[in-house]
This record gives C-alpha cells, structure tokens and sequence, in this order.
C-alpha cells in the first residue's frame, strides 16, 4: 500500500499528537515529515517517531501530498503566503489553525486548493480529542477521507456541513475540556468539605468523571435517560438537582456557551483577513 506524504508545518503538541496517533495507527514514518522554528521540537520528535524533520518549510512540502498548516493563528498568513509556490495543485491542506477561515487560507495559499479546516480539542494528547471538519468546495471524497484519517488518530471526528459552525464546535468540544475540569474542580474541592482527604477527593473526581462519559459513549440512550436512572425520586441525586436547578444550571452553560461561539467568531475576523 502507498501512502501519502504528509508534511506538518509547526511541531507543537498538537502536531505531535497526530503524529504519534498516525504512527501508532500504523502509517510509516518514512511518509510523514515535520518543520518548525525550534530544532529541540524536531530532535524529540525525529528520535521518538523517527520521521524526517527540517526547518524549510518551502522545501519540505514540495513533495507533500498533504501538509497540515499547525502554526499560531497569528502568523498563518505569512506562513501561508510563503508555501503557496512550492504546493502542487492536487496538495490538500489541513489547517488546524484555530479562527481562520477557509477564504483567508484559500486566498493566502493562491490557486483552488483542496483545503478542510479542523477544529480539533486537547484531548487529542491523548488520544481521546474530538474534532469538527468543514471542507472547502476543492476538497474530493478521497480529500475527506485523508483528512479524516488525520483526526481519526488521536480520537472522533465529524463532518460539519457549514463553516460558520466551526464557532459552535469551538464553543462546545474545543473549549469543553476545560469547562469538564471546571466541574472536577468544584467537586473536589466540595468533597474536601465535606471531609474527603484531598488526595481522595481528586481520584474520585477523575474516576466518576471517566466512568461517566465512559457510559455515555458505550449507552444506547441519550445523556438524559441516563440521568434520570440514577435520580430516584426523593434521593441524595435529586436533592443535588434540585440546587442545580434552582440556579438554572442549564441556562448558564447555554450563556456561557454562545459567549465563547461569539468570541470564537471575534477572533477569526481579527487574524482571517484577506
């Protein structure tokens, strides 16, 4: 089987995350390639993956088939603009570049290039991300398939069928992860109150949070149902709900979330223009 060449452009932890996810998977290192201004990142990445790395970016995708743009938003526009001469006009682009917009890379990078942009979350470190793809109108089945296979090593991935719902993804699973420690936090500190030695409190945290999205996922019912066969009426459960309730905890996690969507929103048109 031949595989594609793959080239990320920026070797941080979510680029090698994907790298080591795509290996793990068992894609060859001989096929997969790396550059980034920081040569610690490329020895570390060489000596544990063993894939081939540099720090010309124009020279390492001239024989990609795929490149994955894995800069900080803020300097993708120069990045961009300096690989657009050395990219084939079939290379699909995969920008994991968070608040860029397909416009503003397809411009940067010339030509109608096949390009999907990803909205990927930190859970990717270890193997448990979710990502959202949106894909430009360049973008083939063969394109979808490449650029799934890319998210689909370090966790799950779906197809988003507008871009604009990238901000809602970014509000919901990419800033997820942190609203989940939130929660963790607050329960571990209210188990310490009531007694729990700390160390304790934290390991029952972590494992009840584990335990809980790890039944979810393996449910055939919805996070409600499964919400209500644990609250029996006039039980400690329901006594808890009824405070969250009282708050109108629902009320605020949707306020919370469109801030972030329309934050998300705010910092695309800042670093997207053309």
């Amino acid at each position: 089987m031949t595989h594609k060449r793959i080239t990320f452009i920026g070797a941080g932890n979510m680029a090698r995350a994907i790298i080591g996810g795509l290996i793990a998977d068992g894609y060859p290192a001989s096929a997969i390639g790396a550059t980034d201004i920081d040569p610690q990142r490329l020895q570390a990445l060489t000596q544990q993956f063993g894939i081939h790395t540099g720090t010309e970016n124009a020279e390492a995708v001239r024989e990609a088939d795929v490149i994955v743009l894995a800069v900080k938003p803020q300097v993708l526009r120069e990045v961009a603009m300096a690989l657009a001469p050395a990219l084939g006009e079939r290379t699909l682009v995969v920008s994991i570049a968070a608040g860029i917009q397909l416009d503003s890379l397809a411009n940067w990078l010339g030509g109608s290039r096949p390009i999907v942009r990803v909205m990927p979350n930190t859970p990717a470190l270890v193997g448990a991300g979710a990502a959202g793809l949106v894909s430009n109108a360049h973008v083939t089945e063969a394109d979808r398939e490449q650029a799934e296979a890319l998210m689909r090593a370090v966790g799950l991935t779906v197809w988003l069928d507008n871009e604009t719902l990238i901000d809602s993804v970014t509000a919901l699973s990419g800033s997820g992860p942190a609203y989940v420690f939130l929660l963790m936090e607050a329960m571990a500190e209210a188990g310490e109150k009531l007694g729990i030695a700390p160390e304790q409190a934290r390991l029952l945290t972590l494992q009840t949070v584990m335990g809980a999205a790890k039944l979810a996922l393996e449910s055939d019912v919805d996070a409600a149902t499964l919400r209500r066969q644990v609250t029996s009426p006039g039980g400690t459960t329901e006594a808890a709900f009824k405070v969250f309730e009282s708050r109108e905890l629902k009320a605020i996690v949707s306020e919370a979330l469109q801030a972030a969507a329309t934050r998300s929103d705010e910092l695309a048109r800042m670093f997207g223009g053309n």
